[in-house]
């Protein structure tokens, strides 16, 4: 390839995007709402979305996104124990993700913009793929977090991922269900076990935060767990959680989380 044309290639690599690649405004508007004199605000992105068409854009509708990258890393060094070192033929690459600048550049003006509108600001994004979460969603919480939100609540996948604690807030990576009956393709989803947040406040601010197990039942009832029933779980997740700092403490069928 001639030089002037990697150069070129590099040169618009580095360049911003055009404005209508980002979701509009009114896409990323925050929901505000008021109850008994506490004003809690909302904002929401995806990162698990269609390409084409799905992302609301000056002259379509659509959502609100936060782009993900990701790289495939042949490694040049032992990356972690366990994994062989990179003269063997065969070591496989590691998965590298991140966030888009320009779009955690607008999701940071955004929440810094709720922040003196209300008393709680809640992050909501949808994002994942597999049991744990990947470096692209840590960026997009912290980044939240340290741009004003209380809590970080994600879903996307239909299990539990662990909960961290990042300067002292939660970030629940995966909430798994609700309430969901049908998956994709039309295939029953069944069997799954979610996680319902509940944060207690105090004079505008939250002082505590609770989770609660949920199923549900062959008419498609949602029901809360009993802890005793599901000790097997809740170990599982304690383990995975208490590695990004979140601590459980589970008493009656409710479980509090600490840093």
């Amino acid at each position: 390839m001639p030089a002037e044309t990697m150069t070129s290639q590099a040169a618009l690599a580095r360049s911003t995007p055009p404005k209508w690649r980002y979701s509009t405004p009114a896409a990323r508007a925050p929901v505000i709402v008021a109850r008994n004199g506490l004003r809690v605000g909302a904002v929401q992105r995806s990162s698990v979305y269609w390409p084409t068409d799905h992302e609301a854009h000056a002259d379509s509708p659509g959502i609100a996104v936060i782009l993900g990258h990701t790289a495939y890393h042949v490694p040049t060094s032992r990356v972690a124990p366990g994994v062989p070192p990179p003269n063997r033929p065969g070591v496989p690459p590691v998965i590298v993700t991140w966030a888009d600048k320009h779009y955690l550049d607008e999701f940071r003006a955004d929440i810094s913009a709720l922040r003196p509108q209300v008393d709680i600001v809640v992050a909501s994004c949808h994002w994942g793929l597999g049991r744990d979460p990947l470096q692209y969603m840590t960026d997009i919480a912290h980044l939240a977090i340290d741009a004003g939100a209380d809590i970080v609540v994600g879903h996307g996948p239909h299990y539990p991922l662990p909960v961290a604690m990042y300067k002292g807030k939660p970030i629940f990576y995966g909430l798994c269900n609700l309430t969901f009956s049908t998956g994709h393709l039309g295939r029953r989803h069944a069997g799954w076990i979610g996680l319902l947040v509940e944060l207690s406040c105090e004079r505008g601010a939250v002082i505590d935060c609770n989770f609660r197990l949920v199923r549900n039942n062959d008419a498609e009832e949602t029901f809360f767990c009993r802890l005793d029933d599901e000790a097997e779980t809740l170990a599982n997740l304690a383990e995975r959680s208490k590695k990004l700092g979140a601590h459980f403490n589970p008493k009656s069928d409710r479980v509090h989380v600490t840093p």
